[in-house]
């Protein structure tokens, strides 16, 4: 049974011969023989030293015929010759128990010292099989075993989020790409239906706005891979520009949604792709305006050096808002909004749920940190720190 997750470990058969992600290997001695054999031979090869020892120390006994000290006692000592073959007898069989001994003790040690490698083993075979949620789970004093077992059950752990997150992420972006083509369809199809009844300048509007929507959501999409799969253009920078560029281009929408705007623009020099950074500065803006207060809401942009590593540059965002959980964190997560998986009723406040992953993905391509913060009183801090320079 797993000490951790209280199950019994479930049969795993081996790799199928034909496999190709398995290299054939020739059939060999396992690791416990192996270590039963190497055992026993340095039991051996001990044994055998020490009585060679004694056998060449006994060379130094006198080969004259030896008597008794008792004239009284009968029977004379044994000579050197004597003492010598007994001692080859003795030795030979010695030796034979000492390897039938290494052999045993070799083989119980060694299956108890590689009991946890087999563990490690069907846990492995498990997850080749697809089947991620078994962990080894060693207990025992800390030593080789028990870290590659942590190591091991830390790497299946993180694989799972990561395939869950796949696994959302490709039904939600089918979701979310067959929405507008199956409101397309439906709204051709009525046209089609009645031809006579229907207001075309309308019905064509509303086809430019869910295509466009469509459009919206796939540049998303090759943005959020080129960003996984190829490393910005870097130059030197000032975040304080960006931030005005940014500022300059959501001024208007922010007077439309009633939201005023604070400022706290110093120099930030940092080193990254300028259109990149501006589209993030854009995403977090948008995305403050979006889920700001109906009315009288406000938003704050900063611009610095980080106080605490001064070889940081820092750029924030703060927006008043609805209450949120303490954790947020997995808001960076694609089309999730911040009212969960659903998108908002209100058109001027939808939004794909993709602006805060291509941020985090900007901000991992520039090797940067974002830090999302829920205010208490409302509302959303984001936090991304940018170094200096970025690495090669």
């Amino acid at each position: 049974m797993n000490p951790r997750s209280g199950r019994h470990p479930a049969a795993v058969s081996a790799p199928a011969a034909d496999d190709p992600a398995r290299p054939l290997r020739p059939r060999r001695l396992t690791a416990r023989m192996k270590l039963t054999l190497t055992y026993a031979l340095f039991v051996v090869v001990a044994g055998a030293f020490t009585l060679a020892v004694i056998y060449l120390a006994m060379r130094f006994v006198p080969n004259y015929p030896l008597t008794a000290a008792n004239p009284r006692d009968e029977g004379g000592a044994p000579s050197r010759q004597e003492i010598l073959e007994t001692l080859l007898e003795a030795s030979g069989i010695t030796l034979l128990l000492l390897a039938l001994v290494g052999v045993g003790g070799g083989w119980f040690i060694a299956g108890r010292v590689l009991r946890p490698l087999q563990d490690i083993t069907r846990a492995a075979r498990r997850a080749a099989d697809g089947s991620l949620d078994h962990r080894v789970g060693l207990t025992g004093p800390r030593d080789e075993f028990t870290d590659l077992s942590d190591t091991f059950d830390t790497m299946l752990a993180r694989l799972q989020r990561s395939f869950d997150a796949q696994q959302r992420f490709a039904a939600n972006a089918s979701h979310e790409l067959r929405t507008p083509l199956a409101i397309n369809r439906t709204m051709l199809d009525v046209a089609t239906a009645d031809p006579d009844g229907q207001d075309y300048p309308r019905l064509v509007a509303r086809l430019r706005e869910t295509n466009q929507r469509g459009i919206e959501v796939t540049d998303a999409l090759l943005q959020l891979s080129v960003l996984e799969n190829t490393p910005p253009t870097t130059q030197p920078l000032d975040l304080a520009d960006t931030g005005s560029e940014a500022l300059d281009l959501v001024r208007e929408e922010a007077g439309t949604r009633d939201v005023t705007l604070f400022t706290d623009i110093r120099p930030a020099p940092a080193t990254g792709d300028v259109v990149l950074l501006r589209q993030l500065t854009l995403n977090l803006l948008h995305n403050a305006l979006r889920h700001n207060l109906p009315t009288g809401g406000s938003l704050t942009l900063t611009t610095g050096v980080d106080p605490a590593h001064p070889g940081r540059a820092v750029l924030t965002v703060s927006n008043t808002g609805p209450l949120l959980p303490d954790t947020v964190d997995h808001l960076t997560e694609p089309f999730l909004r911040g009212s969960g998986r659903l998108a908002e009723k209100d058109p001027v406040r939808r939004g794909h749920g993709l602006g805060l992953a291509i941020v985090a993905g900007i901000v991992r391509a520039h090797h940067g940190d974002l830090l999302l913060t829920p205010d208490p009183g409302g509302g959303l801090t984001v936090r991304v720190s940018l170094p200096a320079g970025v690495p090669a």
